[in-house]
């Protein structure tokens, strides 16, 4: 028998598959069958914290879109008509909440984006699970300007679909030093916005101690100040996931990070929530 899952453990090769895979998610609070647009380990960022072995800079490759809707079909059903549940599952958190794409690397960097939502937008509606669970797009939000991707977006916003946009940090030197970007915050900031009215999306923000340093007071300053321009805009953002490191980084600069303490993570949360949006904060 296959190891029960556990919060800690997303291993992508679970399943056996190449583009699918479950695990039991923290923020989810339930199975959440992931999408992964990434099997060469490829992202156009290499965020410090990832847990990716092998990261590499790039793209999605081609997808096979006939193996990547058979590996659903045979997940959604073992999950829903099987005993996948029973054997994988700890008791408490047996219910499947969403499918997620997510994965490897910068799952909008897959040419075929559009088309895959509209594939599995037609599993979901097959199984009866459209409108009953959420297709969540987890994404750097870098190629939001894109029109594929807003295709996308916007069929995902007709099957209950919901963005998280990650926004990490609002200052050029947060970006280089945790994304490993040298995208302009303004730019990224335009591209939330595209995101936002798009389709409904939530900022997804990792804090972590770097050399045992917290965020500094700049850079939490700067961010509020995005939580507020966010607000005066009107940019339709429906809150922030608020997390911290949950498993060891495979990057390079593991040995630098370290968890927050939750009473850090608790009060960063309620600046957030006072410069105007709300937050859910996984420690």
């Amino acid at each position: 028998m296959s190891a029960q899952l556990t919060p800690a453990n997303h291993d992508r090769d679970s399943a056996g598959m190449t583009y699918v895979y479950p695990v039991v998610s923290r923020r989810a609070g339930g199975v959440s069958v992931g999408i992964n647009l990434n099997p060469n380990n490829a992202c156009n960022w290499a965020c410090v914290y990832c847990q990716v072995p092998g990261l590499t800079r790039g793209t999605a490759p081609d997808i096979d879109l006939a193996r990547l809707e058979a590996e659903l079909r045979a997940m959604l059903a073992d999950i829903l008509h099987g005993d996948f549940m029973q054997t994988r599952v700890p008791e408490g958190a047996r219910r499947l909440n969403d499918i997620a794409l997510s994965g490897n690397g910068e799952p909008t960097s897959a040419k075929a984006f559009p088309q895959i939502i509209a594939l599995v937008g037609q599993v979901m509606a097959d199984f009866g699970l459209a409108g009953k669970i959420r297709l969540v797009l987890i994404t750097n939000g870098s190629l939001a300007d894109r029109p594929r991707v807003q295709e996308g977006l916007r069929k995902m916003a007709s099957l209950n679909g919901e963005v998280w946009f990650k926004f990490d940090s609002a200052t050029a030197g947060g970006m280089r030093a945790i994304n490993q970007t040298r995208i302009a915050p303004n730019k990224q900031f335009e591209r939330l916005a595209v995101a936002a009215r798009l389709c409904p999306t939530w900022l997804q923000t990792c804090v972590f101690a770097l050399d045992g340093v917290p965020p500094s007071d700049a850079e939490q300053a700067a961010y509020l100040a995005a939580v507020e321009r966010i607000r005066q805009q009107q940019i339709p953002v429906r809150g922030v996931l608020l997390y911290g490191l949950a498993r060891p980084s495979m990057q390079p600069q593991a040995a630098r990070l370290s968890a927050l303490p939750a009473a850090w993570l608790d009060s960063f949360a309620a600046k957030i929530r006072a410069a105007g949006l709300p937050v859910k904060v996984s420690p």
